[in-house]
């Protein structure tokens, strides 16, 4: 991760075709995990970088860091006051919850602002229904940072459903 406060690359560039319409199947799929506080699902403020700047330094010191062609880090919010953050790791962080995901999962890029989440959502319901698929749980990665995605002209945002 990379300090916001120069005009060089936090987040790199995303590529959507790998994320769009896409069934993962993942077994013990290994991540971390943390929460921040939110007003309404809104985090508050800098509570995104404070969380994800703290996992991410746990998965380096663990030595447990992805590479960033695989970092993912998901969130699911099961409430408007508190959503869990869930980072990839290659390994389990000593200090850090660490949780596998196993489970069919599938995916849907969305490009547009924040605060679209739930029409995205309910555009994803649609699809599923479409499928014959109802998902247990979603969970959105933001692919990018505000300033990054304001750099990239792209605010790609990918829902998952556990199915």
């Amino acid at each position: 991760m990379t300090d916001h406060s120069h005009d060089q690359e936090c987040c790199p560039a995303f590529d959507p075709k790998p994320w769009d319409y896409v069934t993962h199947n993942w077994v013990d799929k290994t991540f971390i995990k943390d929460q921040i506080r939110q007003f309404f699902h809104m985090p508050l403020p800098n509570q995104m970088a404070k969380v994800i700047g703290r996992m991410w330094k746990k998965a380096q010191d663990a030595g447990a860091a992805t590479e960033m062609k695989d970092f993912l880090i998901l969130a699911y919010d099961p409430s408007p006051w508190r959503s869990e953050l869930f980072m990839t790791v290659t390994k389990e962080v000593p200090g850090a919850e660490n949780v596998k995901f196993t489970g069919t999962y599938i995916s849907k890029v969305f490009d547009g602002p924040y605060n679209h989440v739930p029409k995205y959502l309910n555009e994803f319901r649609r699809y599923l229904v479409l499928k014959d698929l109802t998902a247990k749980r979603y969970f959105f990665y933001y692919t990018t940072c505000p300033k990054c995605a304001k750099k990239y002209g792209h605010n790609y945002i990918v829902a998952f459903a556990e199915i």
